[in-house]
């Protein structure tokens, strides 16, 4: 099942959260700042890094906290040097699904990745969400459930559209 709510991710319930990040795993938006208050103090600790990772990878971590998932799945989508596209957010998009199909996750919960000031539209994220979601369905049995969870009912109503063109 897929559905699109609108919601706070920092308090929405399912296996994993997905959390877009950079390569150091920061934030890549104020938004998400929610999402580390939630899990505390055990969340930051987590997340703390020897080395930088891939852009377009993903990696999972523990939650921690008041956060509702048991786990986080941060995907890569920017570095320092390397800005957000629709090539990154796709591949981090994936590298997140096949976490979710190698960890077994049932329900998995997702922003839209690669938005904000300077970077990808809702409608771009949508689009590329979809579509990578409708593929990686069609061969993996995991996750079984993906909410969408924005934060506008007009941002809903991108991401319901943009889910209704990748089937059709």
């Amino acid at each position: 099942m897929i559905r699109v709510v609108v919601d706070d991710l920092a308090s929405f319930a399912a296996d994993a959260l997905v959390r877009p990040a950079t390569t150091r795993l920061d934030p890549t938006a104020a938004a998400l700042r929610r999402v580390e208050i939630a899990g505390g103090e055990q969340f930051q600790n987590r997340i703390r890094l020897n080395r930088e990772l891939a852009v377009g990878g993903a990696v999972v971590t523990a939650a921690g906290g008041d956060l509702p998932a048991e786990f986080v799945i941060h995907a890569i989508i920017r570095s320092e040097t390397e800005p957000v596209t629709r090539g990154n957010v796709a591949r981090a998009w994936l590298s997140t699904l096949h976490q979710a199909q190698e960890w077994e996750f049932v329900h998995l919960s997702a922003p839209p990745l690669g938005t904000g000031a300077g970077n990808l539209t809702l409608e771009d994220s949508a689009e590329i969400m979809a579509t990578v979601l409708h593929a990686h369905r069609g061969s993996a049995q995991f996750p079984e459930q993906v909410s969408f969870v924005v934060e506008r009912p007009e941002d809903q109503q991108v991401f319901e559209a943009a889910l209704q063109r990748a089937v059709s």
